[in-house]
């Protein structure tokens, strides 16, 4: 996610509490959702659109500290 601000990202989760809490819970949600879609965790169709649209928030979120931080 974001390889162009691949160093800032390190920098920006060792250093800025929440951005390290969005970051956290963005890739969290990702690999929930990856065990769903594989049936390796239970879900309905419903469940696991929910977690994605609360993923791209997160991704956006991410986004915008990024922009932020890099101006």
């Amino acid at each position: 996610m974001f390889p162009e601000y691949r160093e800032l990202i390190t920098k920006l989760k060792s250093s800025d509490r929440h951005f390290s809490h969005l970051f956290d819970k963005h890739n969290n949600l990702d690999q929930k959702i990856q065990r769903m879609e594989s049936h390796s965790e239970p879900s309905t169709p419903e469940e696991i659109e929910i977690l994605k649209k609360e993923k791209l928030l997160l991704k956006d979120q991410i986004y915008a500290v990024l922009k932020r931080a890099a101006s």
